[in-house]
């Protein structure tokens, strides 16, 4: 798994989020230029505060936030797909936010160089049998690693995802918090914000697409890097 977003920062952060939102947990699946294309970035920005329950409950996963290590770079712009038989951790925490892409990236297409995300962090994490792939067109690069007696283990680990699909259960959940005062993972979010936390997370049967992610310490067992005809 590699990189994390830019969350968007207190003068990006519209300033009427949605209060509604389901605490029901689902069982998961989120060209212009000149005035147009401010409008279209602006709009985006705006649809971070109307993340809905049903997203961020979906966006869980092995997980990319600002505010855990600091993370500041441009993502390429290219998703990649991230599995797992199951997914174990404690100390959740989960909010909308925004990744950018480096000036004039080839992959910006027409949606201004931003991705909206949802960022997701998790304190301490294990993954059994984890599966991560990227599309280079016409072949794909393909990580493995954790299929053995040793899991894979990460602390601090965060992730942007844009889709997640798994069995979600969650330990003393907390939905509908002002993500600015998140404390499982250590991780703040922007002011005004919707978030949820949680004292565990187990996803089961785990598959996600991310932009994104980081860790503090990221352990790898029996990893086996190549390239491969088919993804995850």
């Amino acid at each position: 798994m590699a990189s994390s977003p830019d969350v968007p920062s207190a003068d990006s952060t519209p300033e009427n989020p949605d209060p509604g939102a389901s605490s029901e947990v689902p069982s998961t699946t989120v060209s212009g230029s000149g005035g147009e294309r401010r409008g279209r970035v602006r709009a985006r920005r705006a649809a971070v505060m109307a993340v809905p329950a049903t997203l961020v409950l979906a966006g869980l996963a092995v997980l990319t936030a600002q505010g855990a290590l600091g993370v500041q770079f441009a993502i390429s712009g290219m998703p990649f797909t991230v599995t797992a038989t199951e997914l174990n951790g404690t100390g959740f925490e989960q909010f909308g936010g925004l990744d950018n892409m480096a000036d004039g990236s080839p992959n910006a297409g027409d949606t201004g160089g931003q991705v909206l995300v949802v960022t997701s962090a998790i304190k301490n994490a294990t993954l059994t049998k984890l599966c991560q792939s990227v599309d280079l067109g016409g072949t794909n690069l393909l990580i493995t690693a954790g299929s053995g007696a040793e899991k894979v283990s990460a602390t601090d680990l965060t992730t942007d995802s844009t889709e997640l699909t798994g069995d979600a259960a969650f330990g003393n959940i907390e939905i509908g918090n002002d993500a600015s005062t998140l404390t499982k993972a250590g991780v703040k979010g922007p002011i005004g914000v919707f978030s949820q936390q949680a004292d565990t997370v187990r996803i089961a049967n785990l598959r996600q697409t991310n932009y994104a992610t980081t860790a503090g310490v990221f352990k790898l067992p029996g990893l086996r890097l190549r390239f491969s005809e088919s993804g995850c």
